[in-house]
């Protein structure tokens, strides 16, 4: 057997290649390549998907967030509460308008924002809450809208990696203002290049940002506000919708996937991340903890696996972040997820044999 990769983006591709190279050529033929036909229909097939009034095709997720922020008027001086635990595209949002990211520590089980410590850390200048769908899986919700009704405070969706993903029963990109998705060609539904978006239930967050990625204006060479180029391509906007009607199937298998991981592993080393009964996580990853991982990696390596790391150093520990004075102790259950994560093959297309075989080099750690 050949080592077993963590991701692999061409089997996918091979299932779907003509449909995909007939919506390049259409694309190509109609030269909708900046917005257009093939963008406007996958936003309008998003926001069905997800339930949602609208959805809005941007450049990549990073982008929604920022422009997630500025729709909700966040700018220097305002502050905005993100996990520490999470890619660093999250807090990029806050940072390239100005604000300032203020971290708060996981819960050490589910390793998603732990809902509890939120509120020691609302000043006045907190503007929203960045609840983050990590690796998949479903935040608690209603625990951190609690929390921003509280206190007055806006709850964003970082849904970058959970397309599909279910939180009591409803899908993701729809209980708070907005949610924002990245499309990065590795993630659940991805692009073949740059892309991302948002969902919402509210038009004027909607029309804000429709405008903010288009140049500031609404209508075309008349410019309400200094805005940005920020739109989806035509390319992205056609391969996104053929694969949005695969990606419950895609999503089902990751599901299979998973439970054969959590029913199989049962080396006492290993970890998996605790599955609240609201949550049905879309396993974007799936990331396991081990003590002594460099020599766990090697081992896997060694034996036909590869993993991957997801994430190696936490935000507050971040050079980028350094200013903000943070030091190693501050969010231990953070740091440990950092210091202890791997992350174990997981794509669709991984057969019960493959899959099979990671469960039993893992037990036989």
């Amino acid at each position: 057997m050949n080592k077993i990769p963590c991701l692999d983006l061409k089997k996918q591709y091979a299932q779907i290649r003509t449909e995909v190279l007939k919506a390049t050529e259409e694309v190509f033929d109609s030269t909708a390549f900046s917005g257009g036909y093939y963008v406007d229909a996958f936003e309008k097939n998003y926001a069905a998907y997800c339930g949602t009034q609208y959805a809005m095709g941007v450049n990549n997720g990073t982008t929604a967030l920022q422009l997630a922020m500025l729709a909700l008027g966040v700018g220097p001086g305002d502050e905005v509460i993100v996990p520490a635990d999470t890619f660093i595209a999250t807090a990029w949002g806050p940072s390239h308008v100005g604000a300032t990211p203020v971290f708060v520590d996981c819960d050490p089980d589910t390793w998603e924002i732990d809902a509890t410590k939120i509120e020691a850390c609302i000043t006045e200048r907190t503007k929203v809450i960045a609840g983050v769908h990590l690796y998949g899986q479903p935040f608690d919700v209603d625990a951190v809208r609690e929390v921003a009704g509280k206190h007055g405070l806006f709850m964003i969706e970082d849904a970058a990696q959970a397309h599909g993903a279910r939180y009591k029963g409803v899908r993701v990109g729809g209980f708070g203002e907005m949610a924002c998705f990245s499309f990065y060609p590795g993630k659940n539904l991805g692009a073949y290049g740059e892309a991302g978006g948002m969902t919402t239930n509210h038009k004027k967050y909607y029309d804000r940002v429709a405008s903010l990625r288009n140049h500031g204006c609404q209508v075309r060479y008349y410019h309400d506000e200094i805005g940005y180029n920020m739109r989806m391509d035509g390319l992205q906007g056609a391969i996104l919708d053929i694969k949005l009607k695969y990606i419950d199937a895609w999503n089902g298998r990751r599901q299979q996937i998973a439970k054969m991981y959590q029913n199989g592993i049962v080396h006492p080393g290993v970890k998996l991340q605790k599955q609240p009964d609201f949550a049905e996580s879309v396993y974007h990853l799936f990331v396991v903890t081990v003590e002594n991982r460099d020599d766990f990696m090697q081992y896997l390596n060694a034996n036909g696996v590869a993993p991957a790391l997801h994430y190696p150093v936490p935000c507050h520990l971040q050079k980028a972040y350094a200013h903000l004075g943070h030091q190693r102790g501050d969010f231990p259950n953070a740091e440990y997820l950092a210091d202890h994560c791997v992350s174990l093959p997981m794509f669709a297309e991984l057969t019960d044999d493959e899959v099979n075989h990671v469960i039993d080099t893992i037990n036989k750690y």
